[in-house]
């Protein structure tokens, strides 16, 4: 699978986020964005494959011992999302511990654990933010994750309580980091997707969500 590959991948198993990264100019940067976005397009799709909780599991173990790979340099040769994370990882110095925190609130979900927004949302939306932006941001996209979080799964009334508060926080946020946030806009996932271009731009155009 190519780097077109793994943009069809998450434009398929992620259209918000896919479309917000539609934002990112420079042909690398946006690579590297889909390439964190692809690693949760396979983490996501595990549940559909298999029907128990502990294979599932097992499933996620795979991905956690993958990451021993990832970090220290050495992917998983002819898998085109551990050999694009690998050299993501390297070039942005980003840290493991966002993403062992996802893998285990996947496990945790299929066990019927309930979601861990932090682990889901926020942990992610941060990786993205230091890829586009470098590091140093973390704090300022911290209410925007959570206000993602909650309208993925279905709270869009306290999603919508936070958008002042993390809007005053995104005011700090460099311009060319907003398309890791600018989704959190989409408070409403099940819109059309012309409606969702129309406010990721003006999203982007206002540093707003």
């Amino acid at each position: 699978m190519s780097g077109t590959g793994l943009d069809a991948q998450v434009r398929a198993a992620d259209t918000d986020r896919w479309l917000s990264s539609r934002f990112v100019t420079d042909p690398r940067a946006r690579a590297d964005l889909i390439a964190l976005y692809a690693l949760e397009a396979e983490l996501l799709a595990i549940p559909t494959r298999v029907t128990q909780p502990l294979l599932a599991e097992m499933r996620y173990v795979w991905w956690c011992e993958q990451l021993d790979g990832v970090f220290a340099g050495t992917a998983r040769k002819g898998h085109p999302v551990l050999e694009a994370l690998t050299d993501v990882v390297a070039r942005h110095g980003l840290g493991r511990a966002p993403f062992d925190a996802l893998i285990a609130a996947h496990v945790g979900r299929v066990h019927g654990e309930p979601h861990d927004l932090d682990a889901f949302y926020v942990g992610p939306m941060q990786a993205a933010v230091q890829v586009l932006a470098g590091p140093g941001h973390q704090d300022r996209v911290v209410a925007a994750g959570r206000m993602w979080g909650l309208g993925q799964v279905g709270r869009t009334d306290e999603a919508r309580a936070l958008r002042a508060s993390a809007n005053v926080a995104l005011k700090a946020l460099p311009a060319e980091a907003f398309p890791a946030v600018a989704h959190a806009a989409l408070v409403r996932s099940d819109a059309p997707d012309p409606v969702k271009r129309l406010r990721l731009t003006w999203s982007v155009a206002t540093g707003r969500i």
